[in-house]
């Protein structure tokens, strides 16, 4: 047999050669052909992902099943998803598996439900087709059914969240029983079928209830028909004290009910606040935590601690089979009409989470006195305010607002103090040597830089130990050591009781303000709790505390949840017992004795203040506040042997801390000690 030449060989196994290198090269072409298929398949999928998760399904590509464009899938979807409400879902693309010119998208569909940590997730599935030229992203499209939104839709089914309100929290007092319970209330209401005058009506309504009579007039002539229309919610004793000939007013009806209330209207009810329907703005700022129609704090405590109160709603997604009647929202699960159509199917069920109670210091027996003590000097319109401490523990037991809405006068307002900070400025004349024994003049009137200074009345005492001086409150016999001081004296001797300090309650507070003086007649006049001085009554009254007390120790508010420590605490205070005795004098002998000498039980110390505000009018009249500080060994909660409370109280628009606010504290001393 004839051998083949080298070359027909070579030949051969060139062939060879090149045969394989066509069969790699088509291999490797037909490689990134595929790849390129992927990734079409991809970005088709992560578009519609893109598009879904962003709202705007209408520019994404999908079709529906029966051919439908993507106007048609917006609407499928939104008709699926209505009974969500304004949730919206986060959508995951995980992977896509591609076979020929067809592909699955596997997608994680996550709605931030209430309750549900990370909210519920579904796995769904997104078919794909290659319906142009597969190796552009464009060429494939998305098949759209329900069972994207959820494996268990059916063509028809609708998704509905069902909200589960969780258990509201309750405010409790210091010994841990409940401020705020559900107490009985009236919706008072008008049935306009039954009223032949809306405008008489609304009048006498006007009057009796303090609602106001235009409005209630227009939406009784406006209001649909057998539709009622809601004047106002009052407790059911404020409703069964209004006059029987109101009551009994055609066109007039009730609704009972409950609503979370403090022992009395006016209890604490600016630190408390109120709970009520959930306002649009509380909403939109709720982040999603608080939707319509829900209970929410409005202000105060309330508000300020509505996410432990509120506690966490839970949820319950429930798929709505088509045909049935019912594929909205509802408030609570289980309370949707499920009596038309198949049966629905739970798909998802988170519990609520009950809210957390806050305790907080007041007590409330404390607290209803001094709103009475306070309501007594300030009547119907009065403004002022009433704080109480208890001595031994520092807690504030009552923080009593006239009025009880609006700014939270006592825990809050700004006011100078009068000469009540006169206790700060003995201090720092103590420290700065003075002896209570000094012989210091109190003449009519004192001049410092060009400012002169008057006693109330023009009193004049002449010269007088300095211990009269305080006793009887003469400001020129103050004004004139003032020259004995730095400029920063009074700032240094208030930090020690705690005035100016940045110490937290948990509530909002204003500790204070003393800053130093710039000039002499700007000391004088701070001094006598004028100038820059300002105060809030129960920054007033937790100085008060601490000269009862003799030393510092840090108020309480809100006991639980702690709030954060503040800044550093203030430096321990010189002996305060001369203070002390000094404020024995002014109850016995001095500018409060009037009101508070013959108060039952042990002997009360005080210091009245009367301050002046703004600018003299046409009669040469200032305006002034009211003002007294007091404590009292062996008084509330702390009982006979106990260190007894501290107060302060503020009458706006008072003229004389002695004839004015004294006796507001007099008469909130005898209350507590009739408490025993």
């Amino acid at each position: 047999m004839q051998r083949p030449s080298r070359r027909t060989t070579a030949l051969a196994a060139a062939g060879l050669v090149v045969v394989a290198a066509g069969a790699v090269t088509a291999v490797v072409l037909v490689g990134r052909a595929d790849d390129r298929r992927d990734e079409a398949a991809r970005a088709a999928a992560e578009a519609v992902v893109a598009a879904w998760t962003s709202g705007g399904l209408a520019s994404a590509p999908v079709v529906t099943a029966d051919g439908g464009g993507a106007d048609d899938v917006a609407g499928a979807y939104d008709a699926v998803v209505a009974g969500m409400g304004d949730l919206q879902p986060q959508v995951t693309l995980v992977d896509v598996e591609r076979d020929e010119d067809a592909a699955t998208a596997d997608l994680e569909v996550t709605w931030p439900v209430p309750g549900a940590d990370g909210g519920w997730t579904s796995g769904t599935t997104l078919p794909l087709a290659a319906t142009g030229d597969d190796r552009e992203a464009s060429g494939w499209t998305a098949t759209w059914t329900p069972t994207v939104v959820a494996p268990a839709l059916e063509e028809g089914d609708a998704l509905r969240l069902d909200r589960v309100r969780a258990e509201r929290g309750t405010v409790t007092d210091r010994g841990g029983d409940p401020l705020v319970v559900d107490r009985p209330v009236v919706d008072v209401q008008v049935d306009p079928a039954r009223v032949d005058d809306p405008t008489a009506l609304a009048g006498r309504l006007s009057a009796a209830l303090g609602v106001d009579a235009a409005s209630l007039a227009d939406r009784i002539t406006s209001a649909p028909q057998g539709q009622a229309v809601s004047v106002i919610t009052l407790r059911e004793d404020a409703w069964a004290a209004v006059p029987q000939d109101v009551r009994s007013l055609a066109g007039v009806q009730t609704l009972p009910g409950e609503l979370p209330l403090a022992p009395t209207t006016d209890f604490a009810r600016a630190l408390l606040g109120v709970v009520g329907d959930a306002t649009a703005e509380v909403v939109e700022s709720s982040q999603g935590r608080v939707v319509a129609g829900d209970t929410t704090g409005l202000s105060g405590l309330q508000a300020q601690y509505d996410e432990r109160l509120a506690g966490t709603a839970g949820a319950t997604v429930v798929r709505v089979p088509g045909g049935a009647d019912d594929a909205g929202g509802a408030d609570d699960a289980g309370s949707a009409d499920e009596s038309a159509g198949p049966p629905e199917q739970t798909l998802y069920s988170a519990g609520p989470v009950a809210g957390q109670d806050v305790q907080v210091s007041l007590d409330a027996d404390v607290q209803v006195a001094a709103d009475e003590a306070l309501a007594g000097a300030t009547g119907d319109g009065g403004q002022g305010a009433l704080v109480v401490v208890d001595v031994g523990s520092g807690d504030l037991l009552a923080v009593s607002s006239a009025p009880s809405t609006g700014l939270d006068r006592a825990l809050q307002g700004r006011y100078a103090p009068g000469s009540t900070f006169k206790t700060v400025s003995t201090q720092a004349l103590l420290a700065a040597g003075l002896s209570v024994d000094e012989t210091v003049p109190c003449p009519a009137t004192v001049t410092v830089d060009g400012r002169d200074f008057v006693n109330a009345g023009g009193e004049e005492l002449g010269d007088v130990p300095f211990s009269t001086d305080f006793a009887q409150s003469c400001n020129t016999a103050f004004v004139s050591l003032a020259d004995r001081l730095d400029a920063g004296a009074l700032t240094t001797a208030a930090a020690p009781m705690g005035i100016g300090g940045d110490w937290s309650v948990g509530v909002p507070l204003f500790t204070g303000e003393v800053p130093e003086a710039g000039s002499e007649d700007v000391r004088g006049a701070e001094m006598i709790g004028q100038g820059q001085v300002q105060v809030s009554p129960a920054g007033l009254a937790v100085a008060t505390a601490t000269i009862a007390r003799g030393s510092w120790l840090a108020p309480r508010v809100v006991l639980d949840p702690a709030p954060e420590e503040g800044g550093t605490p203030p430096e321990p205070v010189a002996d305060l017992a001369v203070v002390r005795d000094l404020m024995g004098l002014v109850a016995t002998e001095g500018t409060a004795a009037d009101a508070l000498a013959d108060v039952p039980g042990r002997p009360v110390g005080a210091k009245t203040g009367t301050a002046e505000l703004g600018e003299p009018g046409p009669d040469d009249s200032l305006a002034t506040n009211a003002w007294t500080v007091a404590f009292q060994p062996g008084t509330g909660p702390s009982g006979p042997d106990g260190e007894g409370v501290a107060v302060a109280a503020l009458v706006e628009g008072g003229s004389a801390g002695g004839a004015v606010a004294a006796p507001v504290v007099a008469d909130l001393l005898t209350a507590l000690a009739a408490q025993g």
